[in-house]
């Protein structure tokens, strides 16, 4: 019932920044705790930052806290990913994530507790 598309991603040198966006369409956007998670090559999908329904409280990796902020933007029903002081070890395909109904079944984290998920965005850090 949700659609979501990732975009902003491309290649940057260390210690730039890159602002990724997530676009979401279909059911209502607000009502989801939405998130950002990452895949490198050969290595699982991991968590990097997510942002709550209501409260809109947010949560971060230790890999990119203090370095990466996530925000929604609730009239555009967009969320972004800034990124700023960028490592080579950044480098992985991004993926947006609304997390779904019985998503409170599990940790923030997990990404078994998100139901609709982007097709991801590349970004490329060179050192």
């Amino acid at each position: 019932q949700v659609q979501l598309v990732e975009s902003g991603g491309g290649l940057v040198q260390a210690g730039g920044s890159l602002r990724l966006s997530c676009a979401a369409s279909g059911r209502t956007f607000s009502s989801h705790t939405m998130a950002w998670f990452r895949q490198a090559p050969g290595k699982e999908r991991e968590f990097v930052a997510a942002i709550m329904y209501g409260v809109d409280d947010t949560y971060y990796a230790t890999s990119v806290k203090g370095r990466v902020s996530i925000s929604r933007d609730n009239a555009k029903n967009t969320v972004y990913l800034q990124m700023n002081s960028l490592k080579p070890e950044d480098t992985a395909v991004y993926y947006c994530a609304a997390r779904g109904t019985y998503g409170g079944s599990y940790y923030i984290t997990d990404e078994r507790g998100y139901a609709y998920w982007g097709q991801g965005t590349q970004v490329t850090v060179s050192s």
